[in-house]
């Protein structure tokens, strides 16, 4: 029997490629033993174990940015933490780490080099975390989901996707999908999101903007999210939601997005070979810019910028690109040959390859 830790968490960015991976593990081999280790405060102290896993706790240890009391008691905290997760390796007999980035990957790569035990490390942004970044000058394995992320020794796996992804045939759903929202299977859908907590600069452009895209003959599906205020203006061809959770029904009307660039985001649009208009978030290390980048190199997408998206720039470049058909053709053959839904298999294959080694 194998015995996997998969570490990682704080955001689900790390969460949802792990679960992804450990969902496969558990299939594909019952006996298997998949653990996860995460700490007590991140978005995996609520779904590992809703998932069914066991989570064990390392603590949070951030690495410092700048010379204060928290760098002065970084060591010893950190020491901590690696002791933590050698207890963790000893005691269930791990075979294996596969870390996802995050606060509980750090210690997890430093102890399991200590104890012998191979690591593989995924990283699902463009712009690694240092912990990744670190870890991956030690690693069996090093899987990148984005083309150009600048780590040792890593090649492009995908990002592991969820179950509802892989498995979407959008064709055989839009009639479904239609029904859900209340909106025509025969035209075409633009579907505009920004995350489960939504996005103001989306929402305030389209609230703007949406009687243009209507007039262009095309219907709206827009995901406004949960803490939105914005009012739905009730017309047909129109579908505003807080909320949806199913995406993959909204992922099989749309014809055009208009989203963030999350690394999920862009690996699932890409993956369903979807054409969209990504406006990466300007806040943070300009992550999202280059999540979209290789989407954008193959054709597939565009780069909105989001300091100028508002109502006019929907009219001046979102509205006539929903008259080009051609393009829009064109931009969803370019994205599926740069999407993959085989993410989950392909780390899998760098964490066998990483036990064959050992």
């Amino acid at each position: 029997m194998t015995s996997y830790l998969l570490a990682g968490g704080g955001t689900a960015g790390h969460v949802n490629p792990l679960l992804a991976v450990a969902d496969a593990l558990r299939e594909r081999d019952a006996d298997a033993s998949v653990l996860v280790l995460g700490t007590s405060e991140g978005l995996e102290s609520r779904l590992v174990p809703e998932r069914g896993y066991e989570l064990l706790i390392v603590d949070k240890v951030p690495f410092p940015r700048r010379p204060n009391r928290q760098a002065a008691a970084f060591p010893s905290r950190f020491r901590r933490a690696i002791a933590q997760v050698r207890s963790h390796i000893r005691t269930h007999g791990i075979d294996v780490v596969v870390g996802f980035g995050g606060y509980a990957s750090a210690p997890a790569y430093v102890a399991a080099r200590r104890e012998g035990v191979p690591f593989v490390v995924h990283e699902a942004n463009a712009k690694p975390g240092l912990a990744n970044v670190l870890g991956a000058r030690r690693a069996a394995g090093v899987g990148v989901a984005f083309a150009g992320t600048p780590l040792r020794g890593s090649e492009v796996v995908g990002m592991p996707l969820r179950r509802e992804v892989i498995a979407l045939d959008r064709t055989a759903t839009r009639d479904e999908a239609a029904a859900h929202f209340g909106l025509d299977a025969e035209r075409p859908v633009l579907l505009v999101f920004g995350g489960s907590l939504g996005a103001q600069r989306l929402n305030e452009a389209m609230a703007d903007s949406w009687g243009d895209v209507l007039a262009a003959g095309w219907q709206l599906l827009h995901v406004t999210g949960e803490r939105s205020e914005m009012v739905d203006p009730e017309v047909p061809g129109y579908a505003l939601r807080r909320y949806v959770d199913r995406m993959d029904l909204a992922f099989a009307l749309a014809d055009l997005i208009v989203s963030r660039s999350g690394s999920a985001t862009v690996s699932e649009v890409s993956a369903l070979g979807i054409p969209a208009l990504y406006v990466p978030y300007s806040v943070g290390n300009g992550e999202q810019r280059l999540n979209a980048a290789s989407a954008v190199a193959a054709g597939a997408a565009q780069l909105l910028d989001d300091a100028t998206f508002d109502g006019d720039a929907v009219r001046r470049i979102v509205v006539p690109l929903l008259g080009d058909r051609e393009r829009i053709g064109r931009m969803a053959a370019a994205a599926e040959k740069v999407g993959t839904r085989n993410g989950t298999e392909n780390v899998i294959a760098l964490v066998d390859r990483a036990l064959g080694a050992a």
